[in-house]
């Protein structure tokens, strides 16, 4: 029996942890063929290994890097998952550029890059974006000023290529989750008990109490949500945005840093 993806090619922009390196595996399991694009060295290597795609190593900011990634599909594709991201520790009125400036440069403008090099491609096959954004775009608590501007502004693109390319066959939308167990969020829960003098697990569960479903996600549940929004089942979603934040809703306001 066929998967879900059987015939189609698929980008997914890092996709060396985290939720890009789910929804790969996701993918790959629903039989897609892969391009895997973006930072990880020897992660991205083995995770492309692991799913039986290409590895295109690169900087999602760099066009040079987004064209090596666009050239190696030989013209075919199907579906683009855009899941690199960056986060830093920031306030309004203590921002610095340089931080402002790299997370709109890999969160927003960098999947910018790769949806305008895509869409030609997409165009000519009907094909499906799915950008990861966060609920931080709606939410935005301490310390996340800059991220939080940055997936609003993913939203709003992404809404714009709903928008125009929908005749074209193409359809686009965002995933937003909250709390998520990757590399990311383990990092940040790092920071928060260095901060507090706990452990990691001390602050994830402080968040768990302000979640509905009271626990972080995993990334496959995430990937699976990536996967309705690229196959068949959602042939009439676009420009949508699939929340998927265990019941947490404003989870952004219990960030533990």
């Amino acid at each position: 029996m066929t998967g879900r993806l059987a015939g189609r090619k698929a980008l997914i922009v890092g996709g060396a942890t985290g939720i890009g390196r789910a929804v790969a595996e996701r993918f790959a399991s629903e039989n897609a063929d892969l391009v895997l694009f973006g930072l990880g060295d020897d992660r991205l290597t083995a995770a492309a290994r692991a799913t039986g795609g290409v590895a295109i190593h690169g900087d999602v900011t760099k066009q040079a890097d987004v064209d090596a990634a666009i050239d190696a599909l030989q013209g075919e594709l199907d579906i683009v998952v855009n899941a690199a991201g960056f986060i830093t520790t920031d306030n309004p009125a203590t921002i610095h550029d340089d931080a402002w400036e790299r997370s709109l440069a890999v969160n927003a403008t960098g999947t910018m890059k790769v949806c305008r090099a895509a869409l030609p491609m997409l165009g000519k096959r009907g094909g499906a974006i799915v950008n990861i954004a966060s609920v931080a775009a709606f939410n935005s608590g301490n310390g996340m000023a800059s991220y939080s501007a940055s997936k609003a502004a993913l939203i709003a693109y992404t809404r714009s290529i709903a928008n125009a390319h929908g005749r074209d066959g193409v359809r686009a939308n965002v995933v937003a989750p909250g709390w998520v167990r990757t590399p990311m969020s383990e990092a940040e829960m790092d920071e928060a008990a260095g901060l507090n003098g706990t452990t990691r697990e001390v602050e994830f569960a402080k968040l768990e109490s302000g979640i509905g479903l009271g626990r972080i996600a995993d990334a496959a549940e995430i990937a699976s949500c990536c996967l309705f929004l690229a196959c068949d089942e959602a042939s009439f979603v676009t420009g949508a945005v699939l929340v998927a934040d265990g019941g947490g809703r404003v989870p952004a306001a219990h960030r533990a840093v």
